[in-house]
């Protein structure tokens, strides 16, 4: 069964950074990929593995960018990877096997937000093809390293912004219009139907799967919208400073994905949605929390077979 998606109490809140989180916590001989870690939250996290005492690999669709934003970082090592482009994704992950090394924390930080309608591969809506189709092919492509030493956790990067759109079985790919924020919703629903799909099929293997909602924050992510649209969404004034008090810092937005990755009190539970460093709850009135659609076991599986059948991938389709 699932861990009942209600807060456990972890000690930490809104407000813990990354590095907080850490303070205790010896990741020494501990190897983490980090996809995007060198912009961002993702920045912000390999960072913090990396003080740790983690071994960091960044896959990036930006080498030379990477190593330059990660120049200074002991323990780092940057390869190229498109998650837009399944070939890059496998290429990816053929070149890390081959390295004949266990991964005992996979992030899937990477991702784009509110783009302009995009097309990549056979056709497929950007959004959804990166931010779930790609890290999707990702964990199935490098499973046997995930599942070789009897434990991993992977941790897919949601959002709030799930909530704008369930999973849109009719028309995924927005073939009849496209909205940008829609497209956005539908690709966050999926991340954490992800989590809840892989912690069903791993977690005999020991894997365990969390997905998150870090918090809003302005980052790089935001780099397909409009100055006047954030000013009209009450995020930045006219001369660009931000004016959200609600907004977390870089280093508190990459707590909650080092806490799923990390904390013990997590041991031995798994495919839930987390937020402010914490297992959410339920959405309800108020706000906050994570809508049924996007925790429901059915529409989790659902999403599997047909991630697998449009990326030709299933490490699990042996056992099945």
């Amino acid at each position: 069964m699932n861990t009942p998606q209600h807060k456990i109490g972890s000690g930490f809140g809104a407000t813990s950074t990354a590095r907080e989180v850490l303070r205790d916590t010896d990741l020494t001989g501990r190897l983490a990929v980090v996809t995007g870690g060198y912009s961002g939250l993702g920045l912000e996290t390999t960072r913090a593995l990396a003080e740790a005492g983690a071994r960091v690999v960044v896959p990036a669709r930006r080498p030379d960018a990477a190593g330059e934003a990660l120049s200074g970082i002991d323990g780092v090592e940057v390869d190229a990877l498109d998650l837009a482009d399944q070939e890059s994704v496998r290429g990816f992950a053929e070149r890390f096997l081959r390295s004949d090394r266990s991964i005992d924390i996979l992030i899937d930080n990477a991702g784009v937000m509110a783009c302009p309608e995009t097309r990549v591969g056979p056709g497929w809506e950007a959004q959804f093809a990166t931010n779930h189709l790609g890290h999707y092919a990702l964990v199935n492509r490098v499973w046997r390293a995930l599942a070789r030493d009897g434990g991993a956790r992977v941790v897919s990067v949601s959002s709030a912004g799930h909530r704008n759109s369930p999973i849109r079985w009719d028309d995924i790919h927005f073939t009849d219009g496209y909205d940008k924020w829609k497209a956005y919703g539908q690709a966050k629903t999926a991340n954490a139907l992800f989590a809840v799909h892989l912690d069903a099929l791993g977690k005999d293997a020991g894997v365990r799967a969390f997905s998150l909602h870090p918090g809003g924050i302005l980052t790089p992510l935001q780099r397909h919208l409009p100055k006047e649209e954030m000013v009209r969404l009450g995020w930045i004034d006219e001369r660009g400073n931000q004016i959200n008090t609600s907004f977390k810092t870089p280093e508190q937005g990459a707590a909650t994905q080092i806490w799923a990755a990390t904390s013990p009190l997590l041991a031995g539970r798994g495919g839930v949605y987390c937020e402010d460093c914490d297992i959410a709850e339920p959405a309800g009135e108020a706000g906050g929390g994570v809508r049924d659609y996007a925790t429901d076991p059915q529409q989790a599986a659902r999403l599997w077979t047909l991630s697998a059948e449009l990326t030709g991938v299933d490490a699990f389709a042996d056992a099945a």
